[in-house]
């Protein structure tokens, strides 16, 4: 209706009189051939080898499956056999929406479709691939999308895809709200299918301007292609991208650095069920003594705090999937037998949890009772829980700058947290250092108001030195030490004053820490001035 009225905006009542009148014809074009209707991602080759007896009219609706050579033949799009044809122009902002909701037909057929296929991507990702292929030779393509796709494990494939194309500009707006009442981190793309060249970035920090394209020509800058690394990629300049590649060559992955230690946090499914407060926790231990064997002092990620002492509040019951029988390797699946053993040698514990049963139950139907019992935590940590109870460090999920912390009381903790199984007071200074925060700003990406998610995924891309001058090594680990003992005097006990000095203290270590860190990566004074500024 809209296109319709559109097309009447500047005819006058006279003209449209004398359109009918002498020419017999329809005041307003015919638009069958402009706007179409279809599944834009699904072709009709999804039918291919099919028994269409088996699709009734509704699965045809649903479906919806579009062919765009017969829908628009002067162009013959898509086809990847002519490209003097096709689209001169593909605009668009698509759905956000995971691709799990079309279900397992859709994946396979996206397998095999799509250059960009992830088993867990947006669907955003196959419009972005579609989109350029219908384009012709000298065809544009911008899109306003999630700007995921860019760091996301499941964007490598697109990255890949993309990377090969002549991308002219990219404009991310991070986490300002573009959408009014959505946060979607979106961002704008504009490429096309010629050979790829390095092109233009802009990091929108306000939408309180008068032209857009004013904003990006004022604050744009280059970006070299081949700086883009296919695990993720950072729209730095030229000088950022020279100092995140020297960082890069000083060491080896932390992942690598680990050995892939690096782990999240228990996942219970209902907290008001697992997670006790003192005076439950000695009750059930007055009931039974053997509760305490399963009662664990618990954190959650913001009890974490940058190289304090971590003190647990609450405590987890933990019971992990067919307790107590979990060490037998016979058991499997939801257990009466674990139950009953369960009742027998806990009753406490277990009489706590029944009175949560009907809840417990109603946590993931697809496994609750069927994969493991309904009494037991919903992620227990299967294969490595075994390390919360070591000396480890932990670090909360969200935070401005790293927040990790040095445990030595044996914490588990919830899944708004990782621990690092490795008791390094070297690594631990590294991690809270301001290189490690710089270089992990520019492998993730940033959420609201400013802070990071230090997903596993993300950190374990970051460099650690791996051969440090022994002398310095030392020199960092004693100031380390220094600073988990200044955070150690109870914040009760110092006056004003005292705290203040404290703090003084803190940030003179911190700092010394800081230039350690950059002689170990080898930075000059130009790269450490540009890294402070950045």
């Amino acid at each position: 209706m809209s296109l319709s009225l559109k097309a009447l905006e500047n005819t006058t009542h006279y003209e449209v009189h004398n359109e009918v009148t002498l020419f017999h014809v329809c005041v307003l074009p015919p638009l069958e051939e402009n706007v179409k209707c279809g599944n834009s991602l699904v072709g009709t080759d999804f039918y291919n080898e099919k028994d269409l007896s088996l699709f009734s009219m509704e699965s045809l609706r649903k479906l919806n499956a579009f062919d765009w050579t017969n829908e628009f033949p002067e162009l013959s799009a898509g086809n990847g056999r002519d490209r003097s044809k096709g689209f001169d122009c593909v605009i668009g902002n698509p759905p956000y929406v995971r691709q799990e909701i079309l279900g397992e037909e859709f994946k396979k057929y996206a397998q095999t479709k799509y250059k960009s296929y992830a088993g867990t991507a947006d669907l955003y990702v196959y419009f972005m691939e579609k989109s350029l292929h219908l384009l012709n030779s000298d065809g544009i393509y911008s899109i306003i999308v999630a700007n995921k796709w860019m760091r996301a494990n499941y964007g490598e494939p697109l990255r890949k895809f993309i990377k090969e194309k002549r991308i002219f500009e990219i404009i991310d707006f991070g986490d300002l709200p573009v959408f009014k009442g959505a946060t979607t981190y979106p961002c704008i793309i504009k490429i096309n299918n010629n050979k790829a060249e390095n092109f233009q970035a802009c990091m929108i920090k306000s939408l309180e301007f008068a032209s857009l394209n004013e904003e990006v020509k004022k604050y744009s800058y280059d970006v070299n292609v081949k700086s883009l690394d296919n695990k993720g990629w950072s729209l730095s300049n030229n000088k950022e991208s020279a100092l995140l590649d020297k960082i890069k060559k000083a060491g080896i992955p932390l992942g690598e650095y680990v050995e892939g230690k690096i782990y999240y946090g228990i996942k219970t499914g209902l907290n008001e069920a697992f997670v006790i407060d003192e005076e439950t926790k000695n009750r059930l231990i007055k009931e039974d003594a053997k509760s305490k064997e399963v009662i664990k002092p618990f954190l959650v990620g913001r009890e974490i705090k940058r190289y304090k002492v971590p003190k647990a509040a609450k405590y987890l019951l933990f019971i992990p999937w067919h307790f107590p029988l979990h060490k037998d390797k016979s058991v499997t699946g939801a257990s009466k037998k674990a139950e009953s053993a369960f009742k027998t040698s806990y009753p406490a514990i277990y009489n706590h949890l029944l009175k949560y049963k009907k809840d417990l139950e109603n946590r993931n139907k697809a496994e609750t009772g069927i994969r493991y019992e309904w009494y037991a935590l919903q992620r227990c940590a299967n294969t490595y829980y075994e390390e919360f109870e070591k000396e480890k460090i932990i670090y909360a999920e969200i935070s401005i700058k790293g927040a990790f912390a040095m445990d030595s009381f044996y914490n588990f903790s919830d899944t708004t947290s990782f621990i690092i199984p490795i008791n390094s007071k070297y690594l631990l200074g590294i991690l809270n250092s301001s290189l490690f925060s710089f270089a992990f700003k520019k492998a993730s990406s940033e959420i609201r108001g400013g802070f990071l998610r230090w997903k596993g995924q993300y950190m374990s891309e970051i460099p650690i030195p791996n051969s440090p001058n022994p002398a310095t090594k030392e020199k960092l680990t004693s100031l380390v030490e220094q600073m988990l003992e200044a955070q150690k005097p109870a914040a009760g006990t110092l006056t004003d004053n005292d705290k203040k000095l404290l703090q003084q203290k803190s940030d003179m270590i911190d700092r010394q820490i800081d230039k350690l860190v950059y002689e170990l990566y080898g930075l000059t004074e130009e790269e450490i001035s540009l890294l402070s500024e950045l």
